[in-house]
């Protein structure tokens, strides 16, 4: 099989593996030893978490670029373009390139059927290998042991904390997950944790594997000061560092996880204090906590789409923008814990606007009517065409010192920020 257009190819994959989540890596890894039967890698930490493992690559790109080292980063969903998920040194790779990748993943291929995450990771590992990096920064899909990801073995695992999430596959306990979670990790190597309170499989894990584990609070961490914030790790100290770019009292803890990474790598990849300080003021995240400045009202956009990451944009909305009346656009997948994202938000949003989803995942109009009908939530209003229509209905409520909130899910940001950019509805 062979396409001339990027889409063309993503257009296939979608349709051609039975499942769209399909855990396991025996089909992937065979075909990437296809792909590299040397098993040429760059060095390579990857990033599992529930929560802020996108931050934690953030930090680390903008940390290693600000360096001027060579730098790969893999991550997924993407917000606006397919491409966002593959960057060489901060920019999205070409349609060409990852054109080209996946046809040297389909020559190979025999008779392995390949998901879609599976297709884009192989292209990225295929990339990478044969770009010359110094570094290359790999987040984990989902999970961790059965990630197709953990196919690469990895220098450094940052796992940045452990929620409920994706319990159809991980299983629905914190133990349980911070198992599939610590498959990532590896014996002998530096093993990262972003979590305050780790389960204990998580840390049972690392040391039936022997690897070498760094908790935060107890073997790494952070002291903040009114505009400064200081790092250390056991004899190591960085003090007075700018404030992280990216917001939210969360972003101390991965960028802290992000600073011993690269302090475990200091003999293979040696960084500069003036190099980690330009990287924590420049950093950028599309979609967390992503505020746009209207002309009317303001918008925040963010991605969090289960309850530990809502809890932290409720404490952010409550520090940054108190006594705001606040009008959500909202919409969910149908398997996440809707219930519980709401029963957060429900003391803090003044008015809500279902947005529906062309997404198969996404949770209907009906099913969303229940569950704000159970929930005990009467300020919310329906019957929509899509984002544009609700945020259009949003923005009509709104004066001038209220918030218009965006937020649930990726799909959901996504959508809003290519509305956005046509223009008018931000006037």
């Amino acid at each position: 099989m062979h396409f001339d257009t990027l889409q063309g190819w993503l257009s296939w994959q979608e349709g051609f593996h039975p499942l769209a989540i399909d855990l396991g890596l025996e089909r992937a890894d065979q075909v990437f030893a296809a792909l590299n039967p040397n098993h040429i890698k760059p060095l390579t930490i990857t990033v599992a978490g529930t929560n802020g493992k996108g931050s934690c690559v953030a930090y680390l790109e903008a940390i290693y670029k600000a360096q001027g080292y060579r730098v790969g980063a893999y991550t997924s969903p993407h917000i606006l373009k397919y491409n966002e998920r593959i960057k060489i040194d901060g920019q999205p790779v070409s349609d060409a390139l990852i054109c080209d990748a996946f046809a040297r993943i389909e020559s190979v291929r025999a008779n392995h059927s390949l998901s879609y995450f599976e297709f884009g990771t192989l292209a990225a590992l295929d990339i990478f290998w044969r770009s010359e990096l110094d570094i290359q920064l790999l987040e984990v899909g989902l999970g961790g042991r059965l990630d197709v990801v953990n196919i690469v073995e990895p220098d450094i695992a940052l796992i940045s904390s452990i929620g409920i999430d994706h319990v159809y596959w991980l299983g629905d306990t914190r133990d349980a997950i911070g198992r599939e979670k610590a498959g990532i990790i590896r014996a002998g190597r530096p093993a990262i944790v972003g979590d305050p309170e780790p389960p204990d499989s998580l840390i049972q894990t690392a040391v039936e594997k022997n690897a070498q584990l760094y908790c935060i609070g107890r073997n790494f961490g952070y002291t903040k000061h009114l505009s400064t914030w200081d790092w250390f790790a056991n004899n190591r100290h960085i003090k007075n560092l700018p404030m992280p770019a990216l917001k939210g009292e969360h972003q101390y803890r991965n960028a802290a996880c992000a600073l011993l990474a690269i302090d475990q790598l200091a003999e293979r990849l040696s960084v500069s204090e003036s190099a980690i300080r330009l990287g924590l003021e420049t950093v950028e995240l599309t979609g967390r906590f992503q505020l746009i400045e209207g002309e009317v009202v303001p918008i925040l956009l963010d991605v969090g789409h289960n309850p530990e990451a809502v809890k932290t944009l409720a404490e952010y909305l409550g520090s940054y923008f108190p006594g705001k009346r606040i009008h959500a656009i909202f919409s969910m997948m149908k398997d996440k814990d809707i219930k519980g994202v709401l029963d957060i938000m429900k003391p803090m949003v003044y008015q809500w606007f279902f947005a529906p989803l062309t997404n198969a995942r996404a949770t209907s109009e009906t099913a969303m009517r229940d569950i704000f009908i159970h929930s005990e939530m009467s300020n919310v209003s329906f019957g929509y065409t899509d984002f544009a229509d609700a945020f259009t209905a949003a923005k009509s409520q709104a004066e001038p010192d209220d918030l218009l909130l965006v937020f649930g899910s990726f799909f959901l940001v996504s959508d809003g920020l290519n509305e956005f950019k046509k223009g008018g509805l931000t006037k």
